[in-house]
């Protein structure tokens, strides 16, 4: 049992990284291809804290409230260094209305769902769907960051990793199945996809202009950056007025967040690295957060699953009638969707599945996700809160 808070730390990261490296090696197997390392580091950590791998004495609740602390800040501003404001203009306003779209169609799935499923949920179903909002609006980061801001417990989080497994994996396979059947969809809403074929060439072009090898020198500079936006965010945010909306964590993701998008304009958002960085302080803290859960809370799995599949088909179908009315094609309508529920670890997969020449888009698209959903997810949460 393992009970210093060094080695508590040490043993999570050991394990992430195992789980990591064999998803790398088998990557075009079945089971990794619809059960991501991020999804198994979870759900095995709550494994092991049910079976008692460790015990939660002074030291490992310390390291594990400082470590989190430390680097949630740090892997938000990572994650966004990539989220050009100027690059994503260029989608235009046909794709970008189309993501927002999908987007509030979203979180009017989460208002009916939780409506007619609260008596069903637990007390706190508010912000775990909140948490679920963070990551169906954003990605994997953003539903973290939602989780810390709006201090959700450890069993609230069981639940949305749950529904966000389940109910995500069937939907991208929904899409994926529905590739073939692209052009009569096109040809149902009279769709004109022009505009499209100039703008993936556009933004092929620019993406080839970023440096691909990642140097020591970047990996530091970018360290540093962050953990020293980090810790100044840390004290900025003990300095500002506080509520029970807007405490210290919640200002502090406020101000990583508005530094990230900025400092994506910056030439430091062209250095190669970034990505891969905020992914090491993401499944870190996706082993921290699970570490204290434990299966026996999950009381309501099969609730909290139906809840998940209601939201995605009033989204389907909210989505669906704005193609008919705006005669929009296909594979914006899924990679609008997609960029939302999936987030920029996968809506490149469905992009790559029309043509390898279209991923920019859908990177783009999903980093716009990014930018917002950390903001969507808690949005959501006090919406539902009040109802």
């Amino acid at each position: 049992m393992i009970q210093d808070g060094f080695s508590f730390i040490a043993f999570l990261m050991f394990f992430s990284g195992l789980v990591i490296w064999y998803e790398n090696k088998y990557k075009d197997g079945r089971f990794f291809k619809y059960v991501p390392a991020v999804i198994i580091i979870y759900f095995s950590a709550m494994v092991m804290s049910t079976l008692g791998v460790w015990e939660m004495t002074d030291s490992v609740k310390q390291a594990r409230g400082e470590v989190r602390t430390a680097i949630l800040p740090a892997m938000i501003f990572l994650m966004l260094l990539r989220a050009d404001l100027r690059d994503i203009v260029k989608l235009g306003p046909k794709l970008l209305g189309t993501f927002f779209a999908a987007t509030l169609s979203i979180v009017l799935g989460f208002i009916v769902s939780f409506a007619l499923f609260q008596s069903f949920l637990s007390d706190n179903a508010a912000l775990t769907f909140g948490a679920l909002a963070g990551s169906w609006i954003g990605g994997t980061q953003n539903m973290v960051a939602v989780q810390q801001a709006l201090g959700l417990n450890d069993a609230g989080m069981g639940y949305t990793l749950l529904i966000d497994s389940i109910d995500y994996a069937m939907w991208i396979m929904f899409l994926l199945a529905l590739v073939p059947f692209a052009h009569k969809f096109n040809d149902w809403t009279k769709a004109d996809t022009s505009t499209l074929d100039d703008l993936q060439q556009k933004l092929t072009l620019s993406n080839d202009q970023i440096r691909k090898e990642t140097t020591f020198p970047d990996m530091m500079l970018l360290l540093g950056c962050a953990f020293g936006l980090s810790a100044l965010a840390t004290f900025v945010s003990g300095l500002l007025p506080q509520n029970a909306v807007l405490n210290s964590t919640t200002w502090s993701i406020m101000i990583v967040t508005i530094a990230g998008v900025i400092c994506a304009m910056t030439p430091l958002g062209k250095i190669p690295g970034s990505p891969q960085l905020s992914n090491v302080l993401l499944y870190t803290l996706v082993a921290l957060i699970a570490a204290n859960a434990n299966f026996a809370e999950l009381t309501q799995a099969p609730a909290y699953i139906l809840a998940g599949f209601v939201i995605l088909l009033i989204h389907g179908v909210i989505l669906t009638t704005i193609a008919k009315i705006f005669k929009l094609d296909l594979f914006t309508c899924g990679i609008a969707s997609l960029a939302n529920i999936g987030g920029v670890a996968s809506s490149p997969v469905l992009a790559a599945a029309y043509s390898q020449t279209l991923v920019p888009v859908a990177i783009l698209m999903a980093l716009m996700g990014v930018i917002i959903g950390t903001g969507g997810g808690i949005g959501v949460a006090m919406l539902l809160q009040a109802m």
